[in-house]
């Protein structure tokens, strides 16, 4: 028999993002425990391919300089698997220490954004470069639609 989530590949990204059984802020979390000190810095819900289960991609950057990123199952939170990425394209916007330096984590610009938006779920994350600060761009899926909400490196919403 075909599993329960099987629909989902008619979905739009948002609308499957919200039957995952881990949410995006817990998936962090188990990303961030891989290794020493990691700072997630990108997180995408992708649909189950031929390959992959359906599962939260969460980059981790480390206080190296090492860019991770951990794929976690989005029905059973396990970890399934690790790939060292090129860190240059981040790079070339921040650096290693605005991260850890980053008054706001994005776990915490997670909860912000859900707030702003009313409830719902985040379901992609990523990092901006504010000046020589960290801020997020969080997508967060409603009932009938997303919203996209900026968050500022104060833990303020910004307005585009």
């Amino acid at each position: 028999t075909a599993p329960a989530t099987a629909p989902a590949s008619d979905m739009k990204e948002w609308q499957a993002a919200k039957l995952a059984k881990i949410s995006l802020a817990q998936a962090i979390t188990t990303a961030e425990q891989q290794g020493e000190k990691g700072r997630a810095i990108d997180a995408d819900f992708e649909k189950a391919d031929g390959k992959n289960p359906t599962h939260w991609a969460i980059k981790v950057v480390y206080p190296d300089g090492k860019l991770v990123e951990h794929g976690i199952n989005a029905d059973t939170g396990a970890l399934y698997k690790s790939e060292n990425q090129p860190i240059e394209r981040y790079f070339t916007r921040l650096k290693v220490a605005d991260f850890n330096n980053a008054k706001v984590s994005l776990k915490d610009a997670l909860a912000i954004a859900e707030k702003q938006a009313g409830g719902g779920k985040a379901y992609e994350a990523e990092v901006e470069r504010e000046g020589s600060a960290v801020a997020y761009e969080i997508k967060v899926a409603l009932a009938d639609k997303e919203q996209e909400v900026k968050v500022g490196p104060d833990g303020q919403v910004m307005k585009d």
